[in-house]
């Protein structure tokens, strides 16, 4: 399980010992692209204190916000499960999309036909150029798991996920689990 190749639509579990990152300490990312190009993906368990709404003026449902990554923060990105309701949508794998029509999108959320289980957005994205992902994994900065969520994976509790991955994980990442963000504060 924790020898696999990143791939679109597996999961990247940040190592514990990732602490000095701010960006990607304790984080879950989806690949949404891995390619000899790079890699693209979205942190899934970052919530930010922002609502779509507060973000997007004709989006009346206050749904959340997520720090997707530390590259074009200032860029709104969204994975969704409706691809027949969002035109234009990019399979990740299993279930899950990427973008899409966003105009149609907005007036469907406005309409109640998407809920929050069907989409997440984000605030930026995660990326890595070419072999640069390759290299954190050989320097053990992550380790890619299967997504056995699929497409649920968009509603995944996101307090927590990081801890329940280390859980899954075992052996030594089980200690892990319920040591404190900060280790200094142990």
């Amino acid at each position: 399980m924790v020898d696999l190749k990143p791939e679109k639509g597996k999961l990247l579990i940040a190592e514990p010992t990732l602490t000095g990152d701010v960006s990607f300490n304790r984080s879950v990312v989806l690949l949404a692209e891995h390619n000899k190009e790079g890699s693209v993906g979205f942190i899934l368990n970052k919530p930010l204190e922002y609502t779509i709404g507060e973000l997007i003026n004709e989006i009346e449902i206050p749904f959340q916000v997520y720090n997707g990554g530390p590259v074009e923060q200032d860029n709104l990105y969204f994975i969704h499960k409706v691809p027949e309701l969002i035109s234009n949508s990019i399979e990740i794998s299993d279930g899950i999309y990427w973008g899409g029509d966003f105009e149609n999108t907005i007036d469907l959320i406005n309409q109640k036909v998407i809920s929050e289980e069907d989409i997440r957005f984000f605030l930026g994205y995660s990326g890595w150029s070419s072999l640069q992902l390759d290299k954190e994994l050989m320097s053990k900065s992550w380790v890619v798991v299967e997504n056995d969520y699929e497409s649920g994976l968009i509603h995944k509790s996101s307090d927590a996920f990081w801890k329940e991955k280390m859980v899954e994980l075992g052996g030594d990442y089980l200690l892990w689990s319920n040591s404190p963000e900060n280790p200094s504060l142990n």
